[in-house]
């Protein structure tokens, strides 16, 4: 069983930043959960300091004839596809929700978790996973800083392309 020291509610990216900043000179151990879909996966019997991020949830942008979609880390990811399927679109690497294997509710997935695991179906082969898909994020380091990799222009990339290898990370 998880153990919990204390749950941190954060509302921004300041206040993750901050929080995370603070983890750092306490030596805690943190846990961003977003809907725990997958949260038996890996060592789910560490003692941890829960992050709910829940508070990060919402559609920021989408424009259906440019296939670009700008979402919050916690967005349910039933709550996306039921957005693309309205214009008659999807997402190509068919991600599902893994909350129904482990017990839970159908819907606990979010968007951020789909891409941090690298959920992908069956037309991975054909149509590429998430990474494939993903154009640029925002995030918070593990020393507290907040940063952007990517944007919503594709263009050649001369580097780390950041976006890619924080898919399935």
């Amino acid at each position: 069983m998880m153990k919990t020291a204390e749950m941190l509610r954060p509302t921004d990216a300041t206040q993750l930043g901050e929080m995370v900043r603070d983890a750092g000179t306490r030596t805690l151990v943190l846990e961003c959960r977003g809907g725990g879909s997958k949260r038996d996966i890996g060592a789910p019997d560490r003692d941890t300091t829960l992050v709910d991020m829940s508070a990060f949830t919402g559609i920021v942008d989408y424009e259906p004839s440019e296939l670009v979609l700008t979402v919050r880390p916690a967005t349910p990811l039933a709550e996306v596809e039921l957005l693309l399927a309205e214009h008659r679109q999807m997402l190509a690497f068919e991600p599902f929700d893994h909350g129904p294997l482990f017990g839970r509710d159908v819907g606990t997935a979010t968007i951020a978790g789909v891409v941090a695991a690298g959920v992908a179906g069956s037309r991975r082969v054909s149509a590429g996973g998430a990474r494939d898909h993903l154009l640029g994020f925002a995030a918070v380091s593990g020393r507290g800083e907040a940063f952007k990799a990517g944007g919503k222009v594709v263009k050649n990339v001369t580097g780390y392309d950041v976006a890619k290898v924080i898919a399935g990370s």
